[in-house]
């Protein structure tokens, strides 16, 4: 199987691209704007046209678009999310190939969901900004394109390669640098949120399978849990061997108490839940009396609380999580930890 990998650089194309190479039944062309991709095209900016003579050429039976943007304002997001998503279906619609497409989409797609549901693919969408606007727009535009097309809508990526600018990334640095100079506590802000994390292997496992398979439509790619940042945070400290303590600067109301301890990964799902009224988090005695503060809040506009459906990816592709939330953070643990 010829398979054509749009975005093979980014963050989770990577990953995809070694899960895609592991497969021996599977010949792999990297295509994106970097000079070590297989053939440098910017499908912000790129022609239709011209994509549809390198498809024409190549002849792939799948095409997997891990392209896109996360940042930026509303214009370079549609340029990158929506555009660019614009091009492929156009190309593919005018190539011989018959290429099935496989589109990556994103959590935000659905904006806010309430507290302690879980959202399905039938739920309807309503972003609650442009990075989730943008991103559902290519849905649409994929969903009707009348192409072979599946679009897995990705929730929170986690693991090794996760950027130092996302709250996860953010909240790693912030520990190594406590840790780093000897602070004996670590101030954090925007730990409220609880946000469905999967690593991004398990999302590269899932690819690899929609990329098997004949299913179409929109399919959830999570873990199936919301998990509590501060709750993320708490085991970050563990795996790390922070012996400080984790002060939460906007927890909920109520007085200052130590938690009832490090929460534990079971087979299963990375943590249990600690009590929702904690908002302090001793890992340890107190190293010095400096602090250190670092902001971790979730700008996906998701608002408090988002955990994914994932019946239909386990039902569909036969596809179901395998790493939980501790291994995840230890991997991006093992990457801070690298800089001290």
């Amino acid at each position: 199987m010829r398979v054509l990998l749009i975005g093979a650089n980014g963050y989770l194309g990577r990953f995809v691209a070694d899960r895609l190479l592991a497969d021996p039944a599977v010949q792999l062309t990297a295509l994106g704007r970097g000079d070590d991709a297989d053939v440098r095209f910017d499908l912000a900016s790129g022609s239709p046209g011209a994509l549809t003579r390198f498809l024409d050429a190549v002849h792939p039976g799948v095409v997997v678009n891990c392209a896109g943007a996360t940042r930026g304002g509303a214009r370079e997001l549609t340029r990158h999310n929506t555009v660019a998503v614009a091009t492929v279906c156009e190309a593919l619609r005018r190539s011989g190939c018959g290429a099935r497409l496989v589109q990556i989409g994103c959590g935000a797609e659905y904006g806010p969901s309430q507290p302690g549901s879980s959202t399905a693919e039938d739920s309807v969408p309503r972003p609650g900004g442009p990075y989730g606007v943008s991103k559902l727009a290519a849905t649409e535009l994929v969903l009707g394109s009348g192409l072979d097309a599946v679009v897995l809508r990705v929730f929170s990526p986690a693991g090794p390669g996760t950027p130092a600018g996302s709250p996860l990334g953010r909240l790693a640095e912030a520990m190594r640098r406590a840790m780093q100079s000897g602070d004996g506590e670590l101030k954090l802000t925007g730990l409220g949120a609880q946000r469905d994390f999967i690593d991004v292997r398990d999302v590269a496992r899932a690819v690899h399978a929609a990329s098997l398979s004949a299913a179409q439509g929109v399919i959830n790619i999570g873990s199936g849990r919301a998990v509590r940042l501060r709750d993320a945070a708490a085991i970050l400290a563990r795996v790390a061997g922070y012996g400080g303590a984790l002060h939460e600067l906007d927890g909920p109301p109520g007085p200052l108490r130590p938690s009832i301890g490090h929460p534990r990964a079971d087979s299963d799902h990375a943590i249990h839940a600690a009590h929702p009224g904690v908002h302090t988090v001793h890992s340890g005695a107190h190293a010095a009396h400096t602090a250190h503060t670092a902001p971790v809040a979730y700008p996906d506009g998701c608002g408090s609380w988002q955990q994914a459906d994932v019946r239909t990816a386990r039902d569909r592709l036969g596809w179901r999580p395998r790493i939980n939330l501790e291994e995840s953070l230890g991997d991006i643990w093992m990457e801070a930890a690298c800089r001290i």
